[in-house]
């Protein structure tokens, strides 16, 4: 085997965790793969067989690239862009491996939320110790930083963490599920009491419509302020299809044959949700922008495909 090949697969077997390491920096697919290319682009100039353990090396290679992204991102993004939500990993209910390494150690979305607070230092000191168990003697290089100050910049992170009172996921996917049936069916029948019911008091609902409509880009607190919103907005021709968003039972909405937008919670095991997203940016990575206008007949979004196979879809009307 040369060397490049020998390389090549090496790099192949640190794939997946490279880019789940990119996703919980970043809270991007798109730039965590960009991320992960960026890797391959200084794994493959550097002489590897000299490093004792290439996991760790590339991990930290992949850990400076998305520092450098996040320092340059925060200015710019709280200047264009307003609220911005992490990208969702939306599922059917199968997960691929790739997606299981995205989702491992339980980083939902409201988690994904409040890494999103910390600072880049902080963020990528907590991740790497905290989900990735990588000690901080080979943190503190990549913060520029001892291995003193890293281990405060991860311990300050886990207190805004712990702070945040992030709830613990309700494990039970059946109840989840029944969660958000009650919340579409309370809608549907303009149910208001029905909605406060299985929405939790202090329930945030955060809708991210992307950098065309930042404006629109709003947080609403409170469960009868949610439930205000859900009858405001409800569409009597949207199609609700069950996903998994992050590994929490979830909906995407379809509107004239398209991916609109997804709807993904945090729920109770007592049964109420905590807090909902609608990340409408990006429903799906690959589908396009959400249209006004109607889609001619026998037209449908690719995105829609593997969730129409054996699935039924609800009207929310």
């Amino acid at each position: 085997m040369d060397e490049n090949t020998w390389l090549v697969d090496r790099f192949e077997e640190q794939r997946t965790r490279l880019r789940a390491v990119a996703y919980r920096m970043l809270g991007s697919l798109s730039e965590a793969d960009d991320a992960v290319q960026d890797t391959w682009l200084r794994v493959s100039g550097a002489d590897a067989r000299v490093i004792d353990n290439l996991g760790g090396w590339m991990t930290t290679i992949t850990a400076r690239i998305c520092l450098n992204i996040l320092r340059s991102r925060s200015v710019r993004r709280e200047d264009a862009f307003g609220l911005h939500l992490p990208d969702p990993i939306v599922s059917d209910g199968t997960l691929q491996p790739e997606e299981e390494a995205l989702l491992a150690d339980s980083v939902g979305l409201a988690l994904m939320v409040v890494l999103d607070t910390l600072t880049p230092a902080e963020r990528l000191a907590f991740v790497l110790h905290d989900v990735f168990e990588l000690p901080f003697d080979e943190i503190a290089p990549v913060v520029g930083r001892t291995p003193t100050a890293a281990r405060q910049l991860a311990s300050r992170a886990r207190r805004r963490v712990k702070g945040a009172d992030v709830p613990a996921p309700d494990v039970n996917l059946s109840r989840q599920r029944a969660v958000v049936d009650s919340f579409f069916k309370a809608a549907r029948l303009r149910d208001f009491e029905g909605l406060l019911a299985v929405l939790a008091p202090d329930v945030i609902l955060r809708s991210d419509l992307g950098t065309k409509h930042p404006e629109a880009s709003t947080v609403t607190r409170g469960a009868a302020a949610v439930a205000g919103q859900a009858l405001l907005f409800r569409n009597p021709f949207a199609v609700l299809h069950a996903v998994l968003v992050n590994g929490a039972a979830s909906v995407v909405v379809e509107i004239n044959g398209r991916a609109f937008a997804v709807m993904a919670s945090s729920s109770r095991e007592s049964g109420s949700w905590r807090s909902m997203r609608s990340p409408i940016r990006n429903a799906f990575r690959e589908s396009p922008r959400p249209s006004c206008r109607r889609e001619r007949a026998g037209t449908e979004d690719p995105a829609l495909t593997r969730l129409r196979t054996g699935r039924s879809a609800a009207r929310f009307a």
